[in-house]
């Protein structure tokens, strides 16, 4: 028998769900319920601290709530603050982040700046689309339900490029003319598991990467030449072979179909050569706000010699090394620094140096006038930390995908560091994510 209680959302929890109260000060965690509003929920689950519920009835809406723009935002877990007018969602994800930094950090952020979008729609460049099939055995594509591997099917995405409609569309058509079957992870059968798409912003240039479980793809020169005859926009085609049981999307081998197996983009006027597994932020235009804000307050002169760590294809280095005497961008995986010496090669930038190494070896072992760090969400290893404090090198600038782990470092480093400004860019609109750049000097 349902249970249905009536509750009051007071707050949101870290990952954007309502945070909810009943008459007993018993919590409740609901997902699209909105700050100030009322509602009959019904209880899905029970936890030691807290119960997970669903809106049954709204009782009292919040001005705050607009109609989402896709149908499925409610079910997708992609996004969390679709039904919430956009200037309220970066007016709670910048509280949500100072209260974040000064709990942990004990730091005050009350001066940050947060820049939002002007349009918080169609900005995604890259996809990962699993492919599957529903309870009536219908090929379904689309994404993954809230915290489940069920698959909610979406024909279009508000938040990704509106180029990849049509070429999804008609990928699953070819799968039932070519009758391909899709990949069912609990029986391991099957051959198609994920479809990648990334654009370029700039060069309109489209890669297709299709993720299956053996390279012996049936008809496969037939199903590629179909697929370009019926979207001739796509520029290069890629089959990536994964058998393994794994969430890990790629695997390692790789097979060039079509085009060149890359694709171009540009940002801040550098040209960046972009692979299927390169790391290249999906958001172009509010990484060009990122990047811009950040070398802004790097305040930087043209004798500075700028270590880029954690430097990725080289994004951040290329476009810093017009401003300075010389970059060196380190890291630790060997293709990384492959593709960032072809970069800085094809923008002819002959004072960027990139080396595949570890990066807190590096800073030892030489001197910077300036480190740029944009760390995976773990943020920076201690190892690297230690470098870095030891190194005493009068700037930092600290770019984040996680509050979380940058506060924690963060917390460490004011020790030894004055805390010039923190700001935030909005990279990721309609969820409850949000990137964090800092400018830290050195104490004398």
């Amino acid at each position: 028998m349902k249970k249905i209680v009536r509750v009051n959302c007071v707050d949101f929890t870290f990952d954007g769900q309502g945070l909810a109260k009943d008459n007993s000060g018993r919590t409740y965690f609901v997902p699209s319920l909105l700050i100030g509003e009322e509602a009959d929920i019904e209880v899905l689950y029970h936890k030691k601290d807290f119960d997970v519920g669903k809106i049954n009835k709204i009782i009292k809406f919040s001005p705050y709530r607009v109609t989402p723009k896709c149908p499925c935002a409610t079910a997708c877990g992609g996004c969390s603050f679709q039904n919430l007018d956009y200037k309220k969602e970066i007016e709670y994800k910048r509280k949500v982040a100072i209260n974040t930094i000064k709990s942990i950090a004990k730091v005050d952020a009350n001066s940050s700046q947060v820049f939002g979008m002007k349009e918080p729609y169609y900005y995604r460049n890259k996809i990962q689309v699993p492919f599957g099939y529903d309870k009536q055995r219908r090929l379904v594509y689309g994404f993954y339900k809230f915290k489940s591997h069920d698959i909610i099917p979406i024909s279009e995405c508000v938040i990704e490029d509106e180029s990849h409609v049509e070429i999804l569309k008609t990928i699953k058509e070819l799968m039932l003319s070519f009758k391909i079957d899709a990949y069912q992870e609990d029986y391991q059968k099957g051959i198609l598991r994920h479809v990648l798409l990334r654009v370029g912003k700039v060069s309109k240039e489209i890669m297709v990467v299709l993720v299956v479980s053996s390279l012996r793809f049936p008809s496969k020169r037939n199903f590629v030449k179909a697929l370009i005859e019926k979207c001739p926009q796509i520029t290069t085609v890629v089959f990536n072979e994964n058998p393994r049981k794994t969430n890990v999307i790629l695997g390692e081998k790789e097979e060039i179909a079509y085009g060149k197996g890359f694709i171009f983009d540009e940002l801040l006027g550098v040209k960046f050569k972009i692979s299927a597994k390169s790391f290249y932020q999906v958001n172009h235009d509010q990484c060009e706000v990122l990047y811009s804000h950040a070398i802004k307050k790097a305040k930087l002169g043209k004798e500075d010699k700028i270590l880029d760590a954690y430097c990725g294809i080289g994004t951040i280095g290329l476009i810093v090394s017009k401003k300075v005497k010389e970059v060196f961008g380190v890291e630790i995986v060997k293709e990384a620094i492959i593709d960032a010496k072809e970069n800085a090669k094809l923008n002819n930038i002959k004072n960027a140096n990139f080396i595949c190494k570890d990066a807190g070896d590096y800073l030892v072992e030489n001197k910077f006038d300036c480190v740029f760090v944009d760390p995976p969400r773990k943020g920076l290893d201690s190892k690297f930390l230690d470098s870095l404090i030891k190194s005493k090198v009068k700037k930092i600038i600290y770019i984040s995908c996680d509050v979380g782990t940058f506060s924690r470092d963060l917390k460490i480093l004011k020790d030894y560091y004055n805390i010039d400004s923190i700001d935030f860019v909005d990279m990721f609109p309609r969820t409850y994510h949000i990137e964090t750049v800092a400018s830290l000097s050195l104490k004398k």
